[in-house]
């Protein structure tokens, strides 16, 4: 009897080492692996050769499978192979659908498991020396989709511009003049913003300016997707450790 199960795994922000050891050992265990766009194919090289890969991820706005047949995939292979992976970019449970795979497997009586991965949301800054709080600076952050399922920008965004916390927006550069209209209509014209593309990757680009500049920042400097946008006074805190490592190089 086949043992049938679903593991969804968050496969991190791009470089293949930020997986969890966890979903390496899971990698191992798989009869049939259903990847994205964003995963990094050498994660699949943890992956048994007889296993099967599908590639059921989005390019420029074509979709290779639809959600619903990929819901029907898991289940289908699942019942005749044994160990699903649905193998997701950054954590499935940020912006990943991952919550309807897992229901949608459950209710056909296929058991499931998840394990989380790093998000780009909070890795991406980070490896840029961006915190998201940051002590007297930034007290909270909000974590938005550029893009809602009826292909709008987020009315939270509307909210957040508001508020004094770090925004981090994922999906969100083709609506960025919509994004920065909004902040320059609270006033916000100085507010620092980064903007990086392929974030952890060897191909990694960082535009960094304000709601005032950013737009040609990006023009500049040929930007363009996979990106996040993060917005807050957290993103000045940057610069300032190039300066402290360069005052501590310069003293050496």
């Amino acid at each position: 009897m086949i043992d049938s199960k679903l593991i969804l795994i968050g496969a991190g922000p791009g470089d293949p080492e930020l997986i969890t050891l966890k979903a390496v050992k899971a990698l191992n265990t798989a009869a049939v692996v259903l990847y994205d766009a964003l995963v990094n194919i050498e994660l699949l090289k943890h992956v048994s050769t007889e296993a099967e890969l599908i590639f059921v991820g989005k390019r420029k706005g074509c979709y290779v499978y639809q959600q619903e047949q990929i819901n029907e995939l898991i289940v289908q292979r699942a019942q005749t192979k044994g160990t699903v992976i649905r193998l997701k970019g950054g954590d499935p449970f940020i912006f990943g659908r991952g919550s309807e795979e897992m229901e949608y497997a459950e209710r056909n009586g296929i058991p499931s498991e998840m394990i989380p991965g790093i998000s780009s949301c909070m890795a991406v800054p980070a490896l840029q020396q961006i915190p998201l709080t940051k002590r007297g600076v930034s007290e909270s952050f909000w974590v938005i989709t550029g893009t809602t399922k009826a292909h709008k920008l987020s009315n939270d965004v509307k909210l957040a511009a508001k508020s004094n916390a770090t925004v981090v927006l994922l999906m969100g550069t083709s609506k960025l003049d919509e994004i920065l209209a909004i902040y320059k209509a609270e006033h916000k014209n100085e507010l620092p913003v980064a903007i990086i593309q392929n974030g952890t990757k060897d191909s990694e680009k960082i535009g960094i300016g304000t709601v005032a500049n950013i737009s040609q920042i990006y023009k500049e400097q040929n930007l363009g997707n996979p990106a996040i946008i993060v917005l807050g006074e957290v993103v000045n805190n940057r610069k300032q450790m190039q300066e402290v490592i360069a005052q501590t190089i310069a003293s050496v």
